[in-house]
């Protein structure tokens, strides 16, 4: 015979079968109904034959009942339903006012009943083990018994290699082992599949609830991702547009030259700026759900394809090659500005290719807007076997932690709280602060994640 499986433990709690519903009552009880309407007919046909010639008929209808009704109650208490079923066999066959054919049938199902729906593995062990144990009693005592008794059983007078008496008795063993292990067999698989059903329905509303949260947090980064790009862009650009406007009207009436020169600065700031905002509305418009997923990978600094993707679908050009045209850009503007490279310069994930550039433009648009006319600034891209690192240093004057004049709730400037979320969903460090000789420092480190060593 086989043996329950250890069933799952979760929270510390064994898991037990869910009691049956109003419909699987309702079936159980037409089941014992047919089973009743069975056991009559085949009981008449019994009696017609000789069956219990002397037991009372009541006595059988009685029998018929205690059989087969108890079958309604299966799925609720299993155990107590298979203990009665099995008495009131042994009784029926020891009277004679039963039959051998449904009565069978119902001691299977409820034996049966017992391994699909015990709550308890250990008592449905316990029960069937005692009605198996008992039942098998009692036919080796009944075939003790009535190998004394000649008239009982059939002629045995015959020789061969095998006794005539030792087959039958072979015979009855063999078919009881089927009866009753089939019956423990398909109990226990019935619990098994209806605990694996239990199990795959768990872990279906796990995954869902986790894919609605990971859904929330990827559109909250997504967001937050926009409302870096949107400051960036905005705020570099206009300031140069600002910057160059002024020196436009000043000199407009003594050096229309350099006013058209500045216009021109203007016109280029502005096309840059439109062309940035259609690369980011155009991520808006494409693939939500890939973009999403890609950008929640990468600021939980999950491995994986993501940077490659994102490598792939950026809509922005930026990056740190692009650095020494922000330098350009700024000293044309009148913000002396100098560029300086140290090491090998090698291609890094689009995450920190992008992040690096926006910092360093971020950065000196603060100079342009907080340090005052007579500062400079230096930008210092470090190129090392691990990492790789931004630093823009200026000469003015600090005011206000040379943050941009739009602020949160705590106090800090936006561009610098854009800094610190893009150093953190790479995986970097910053620091940003007045220098000890004067000016303000940005200085932001990556690790060196490169393109070529990403896993497919």
């Amino acid at each position: 015979m086989t043996t329950t499986a250890t069933p799952p433990v979760v929270d510390g709690v064994e898991w037990v079968r869910p009691r049956p519903g109003p419909r699987a009552l309702r079936n159980d009880l037409i089941l014992a109904l047919v089973l009743a309407a069975g056991t009559t007919a085949s009981v008449l046909l019994y009696r017609i034959t000789g069956w219990g010639e002397g037991a009372p008929w009541w006595a059988s209808v009685i029998w018929v009942v205690a059989m087969t009704l108890p079958l309604a109650a299966r799925r609720r208490w299993p155990e107590l339903v298979a203990l009665v079923a099995s008495v009131v066999f042994v009784v029926g066959a020891v009277a004679e006012v039963g039959e051998a054919l449904f009565s069978n049938i119902c001691l299977f199902v409820a034996i049966y009943s017992v391994g699909a729906w015990g709550r308890s593995r250990r008592w449905a062990t316990i029960v069937r083990g005692i009605i198996v144990v008992a039942m098998f009693a009692w036919l080796f005592w009944g075939l003790i018994y009535f190998s004394a008794v000649q008239d009982h059983l059939p002629d045995f007078s015959r020789e061969g290699v095998l006794s005539p008496y030792l087959a039958y008795g072979l015979i009855n063993v063999l078919t009881n082992l089927l009866y009753f292990g089939g019956a423990w067999y398909f109990g226990d698989n019935a619990y098994r599949s209806a605990r694996s059903r239990a199990e795959l329905e768990q872990r279906t509303a796990e995954l869902a609830s986790e894919r609605e949260r990971t859904r929330a947090q990827a559109v909250a980064i997504e967001r937050l991702r926009i409302a870096r790009e949107l400051h960036d862009v905005v705020a570099h650009h206009v300031s140069v547009i600002g910057v160059q406007a002024g020196a436009a009207r000043r000199v407009l009436a003594k050096d229309p030259d350099a006013a058209a020169t500045a216009l021109s600065s203007i016109e280029a700031s502005a096309r840059d700026a439109v062309d940035e905002l259609h690369g980011l509305l155009g991520t808006l418009r494409g693939d939500s759900d890939t973009a999403a997923s890609t950008l929640l990978d990468d600021a939980l600094g999950l491995p994986g394809g993501s940077d490659v993707e994102a490598a792939t679908t950026s809509t922005s050009t930026r990056g740190i090659e692009r650095i020494d045209e922000l330098v350009a850009e700024c000293a044309a503007n009148g913000l002396p500005t100098t560029l300086a490279v140290v090491g090998e310069a090698v291609r890094v994930s689009a995450v920190v290719d992008l992040s690096a550039y926006r910092i360093v433009q971020e950065a000196l648009t603060n100079v342009r807007k907080h340090a005052g006319a007579a500062a400079t600034a230096e930008v210092r891209v470090r190129w090392a076997d691990e990492s790789v690192e931004v630093e823009v240093t200026n000469t003015g004057v600090v005011r206000h932690a040379q943050a941009d004049s739009a602020m949160d709730a705590g106090g800090r400037g936006l561009g610098q709280l854009g800094m610190q979320e893009r150093v953190a969903a790479a995986g970097g460090r910053l620091e940003l602060g007045p220098r000890a000789r004067g000016g303000y420092l940005v200085r932001a480190q990556f690790p060196l994640r490169r393109v070529e060593e990403v896993p497919a």
